[in-house]
């Protein structure tokens, strides 16, 4: 999410997580002062998730001063110990499955909007020691079958219910989360 009205417009369409991408190339960053308005704005159920590819410390120890819920971060970033998040480590297709993270997300395509590759997320989903996350190339119309055919703990969406680049659209918005709830558990 780039702004608070879009954040709140995710919940209120039920989305049960809002990410902010902070100290990335991303035209979707956001400056810490963006994402702490955010999170503060976000209901205390929807869980608050920074998300960078940065892989300097520096970088995650300002983040971690955002106190949020958790942080994806790239494979190999050390969070500490007592940082008091949950950690979502990104993997692309090279990279082996881990162990020492809450989640994995499964994205090749990091918000361009280019499509997952799916056999490789379900062999993921059926050998990672912790929760997949499935994101990339993810929209209401591919979303409910995605889910069907990978079976993931959770799916990712960004440029898939964008009206342009990191405005989100709500028509959209609910529309993904509709789709997501058609899906028998």
């Amino acid at each position: 999410m780039t702004s608070v009205h879009d954040a709140l417009l995710a919940v209120a369409a039920g989305a049960d997580a809002i990410g902010v991408v902070l100290a990335s190339p991303s035209p979707r960053s956001v400056s810490l002062d963006v994402a702490r308005e955010i999170f503060v704005a976000v209901s205390p159920f929807a869980t608050t998730v920074a998300v960078t590819s940065s892989d300097r410390p520096d970088d995650l120890r300002k983040i971690l001063t955002l106190r949020p819920d958790a942080v994806q971060v790239p494979g190999d970033l050390p969070v500490p110990r007592d940082a008091g998040v949950r950690v979502i480590r990104m993997l692309a297709p090279v990279d082996p499955l881990r162990g020492d993270c809450d989640a994995v997300i499964v994205d090749n395509s990091h918000g361009t909007g280019r499509a997952f590759d799916l056999e490789y997320a379900r062999r993921c989903v059926a050998a990672s020691p912790v929760p997949v996350i499935l994101a990339g190339g993810l929209d209401p119309g591919n979303v409910a079958e995605a889910i069907r055919s990978v079976r993931p703990h959770a799916v990712d969406v960004c440029s898939g219910v964008e009206a342009a680049p990191g405005v989100k659209d709500e028509r959209l918005m609910r529309a993904f989360v509709k789709a997501c709830r058609t899906v028998d558990p």
